[in-house]
């Protein structure tokens, strides 16, 4: 496949990834935002460790003076996923609607990785395979989600102190 085709994929990535920023209903941005930043972190972390442990390589990439990652994966496309993941979890639904939420989302992904393998240079394994990005795709979706629940946990508790505290001094 031609360099200029792969770097068409490339903006193509970017473009629909900030085009679903347009799917996230307002009051669920925060929301989106808090994934999307600690999803960043975690693959960071992770990206880094497997391509240098030459699990997986990137032969093209984005700023390849900098990093061996891909900087549209692991910054942009996956985290956004998970922006919008958490935007539309069904968290009021029965626990087995929400693995096939989890499912859904993490064979999707696997699926346009292994295409991506198959068909261009963007991604290349070395001592990978779709399982093991499988599982670690669903592993990040998982610590993700209990990370915005923790922290959105937390801060609606601090919000309630503040406000009883503020209503119980207005009254004194």
């Amino acid at each position: 496949m031609s360099l200029l085709l792969q770097y068409g994929i490339i903006v193509s990535v970017w473009i629909l990834s900030l085009l679903l920023i347009l799917i996230i209903p307002r009051q669920k941005r925060r929301l989106a935002m808090v994934a999307f930043l600690f999803k960043q972190y975690i693959t960071c972390i992770f990206g880094h460790a497997v391509v240098e442990l030459q699990l997986l390589a990137y032969p093209v990439r984005e700023l390849a003076d900098v990093s061996r990652t891909s900087f549209t994966y692991e910054y942009m496309a996956y985290p956004m996923t998970c922006a919008v993941f958490n935007a539309y979890y069904p968290s009021h639904w029965s626990g087995w609607i929400q693995f096939g939420y989890y499912v859904l989302f993490t064979t999707v992904l696997t699926i346009v990785e292994v295409l991506l393998v198959q068909y261009t240079d963007l991604i290349r394994y070395v001592r990978w395979n779709w399982l093991w990005s499988w599982a670690t795709i669903f592993l990040t979706f998982l610590m993700t989600r209990a990370f915005c629940v923790i922290y959105f946990g937390t801060m609606t508790r601090v919000e309630t102190a503040k406000q009883k505290n503020a209503s119980s001094t207005t009254r004194s």
